[in-house]
């Protein structure tokens, strides 16, 4: 069990649940629900901090770690903007 705490698989299964979900919400989107485009943001957000986690579990080099540090600010920045655009009178 430690084995798999330590190692990059963990990561890749919590991926593939994020997947899932994320299509989940793009089909239940169709219907009802909040807008698409903050759910995916504030989604990749978090699969991109898994992604850097990832990285350094398998031991890649640094700049995929940047990469990964780089998309989750992004999608943070994203998704920022779409709140306070949608908070705005």
């Amino acid at each position: 069990m430690p084995d798999l705490l330590t190692s990059s698989h963990i990561v890749d299964a919590a991926l593939l649940i994020v997947a899932a979900e994320a299509a989940l919400l793009v089909l239940w989107r169709r219907r009802r629900g909040p807008r698409r485009g903050a759910l995916l943001v504030n989604l990749a957000s978090g699969a991109c901090l898994m992604l850097a986690l990832r990285a350094v579990l398998a031991g890649a080099p640094g700049f995929w770690l940047a990469a990964a540090l780089a998309g989750a600010g992004a999608a943070h920045v994203a998704d920022l903007w779409l709140r306070l655009r949608s908070a705005a009178p």
